[in-house]
């Protein structure tokens, strides 16, 4: 049957965002349009949230109108949305050492855990949900595209699950591609081995949930701008740094790859400073000495640990 307009206007990826977000309790129209626009222009969308659009200084003033007008609709049960800290509360991220990235682009099972509190501080987009967890999209970062001069390379952003792999391949061939299992662990290891720091992403439009690992640098990632300009959009491993004096040799090898400006070496040896620590462990793999370990830290919150879920 030959399809009509509509049909070859809207591609199958919209169809199926349409159809999960409709499945979504508290997910608004607004929301579902916020969505759609984030997921098929998303290098329009990241490119003026960073200020390097051309269109960034014109458009910034009804954003801000716009954000406003988002907390005064109600979500879908009824409730008026709370404001909480804005941009922080609808799209963060969970920064994640190298093997707890690893682990969770090895899933093999659908996993539904919709309450993560205690994980992803934040009043909203808290939600784990993977289905289809095997399908796997490298994008070009849009934070990265949106650069003069970015960091190298740009498919490094993983888009896990659906119905968002499909999304984002449909609608940009050229700028993304399928990647097995194998193929995001290598990139996760290439990009920890050039001191890039991984976050688990979660959006209020993209179903409150998480969908997307970002290897992100201090000088491209939009989130670690916002978070350095006082918008807390990142909440720490869980974990944090912490030196062996015994072996430290002061060579400054962990400072130099410090995304977040957290270790120094006031007297000659690596010290870390524990209110800015996110507990990413890049500096773990950058000594060589072995000086440098991760701990837990109840403090700074609860780890993203795809297996303490799964026993759940």
């Amino acid at each position: 049957m030959q399809k009509n307009w509509l049909d070859r206007l809207i591609k199958p990826s919209t169809r199926r965002f349409v159809q999960a977000a409709r499945q979504e309790q508290d997910y608004s129209f607004f929301d579902l349009l916020h969505g759609l626009v984030y997921g098929l222009w998303p290098y329009l969308y990241i490119g003026i949230g960073v200020g390097e659009h051309p269109l960034a200084k014109k458009l910034s003033p009804w954003l801000g109108r716009l954000e406003r007008l988002r907390q005064r609709l109600p979500a879908g049960d009824g409730q008026t949305k709370s404001p909480g800290n804005g941009i922080a509360d609808t799209y963060h991220g969970k920064v994640m050492p190298l093997e707890s990235a690893k682990r969770l682009v090895q899933v093999r099972e659908p996993i539904r855990a919709p309450d993560l509190e205690q994980v992803i501080p934040y009043p909203r987009a808290r939600a784990l949900i993977l289905q289809n967890p095997e399908h796997i999209v490298a994008l070009e970062c849009p934070c990265r595209a949106a650069r003069p001069n970015p960091c190298l390379p740009l498919d490094v952003c993983l888009i896990v699950g659906e119905p968002f792999a499909s999304l984002l391949i449909e609608h940009h061939p050229q700028r993304s591609r399928w990647v097995s299992t194998q193929e995001a662990v290598t990139i996760l290891e290439a990009e920890d081995e050039r001191g890039h720091v991984h976050h688990a992403f979660f959006k209020d439009a993209m179903l409150g949930r998480f969908y997307a690992i970002c290897n992100c640098c201090s000088c491209c990632c939009g989130a670690m701008q916002a978070q350095r300009n006082g918008t807390p959009m990142l909440a720490s491993s869980g974990y944090l740094a912490q030196v062996d004096a015994d072996l430290c040799i002061g060579c400054g090898e962990c400072q130099d790859f410090c995304e977040f400006g957290a270790l120094s070496l006031p007297d000659g040896f690596a010290s870390v400073d524990a209110a800015a620590c996110m507990g990413c462990g890049v500096c773990v793999g950058k000594c060589v000495q072995g000086a440098l370990s991760l701990r837990l830290e109840a403090s700074k919150g609860v780890p993203l640990e795809v297996d303490a879920l799964l026993m759940r």
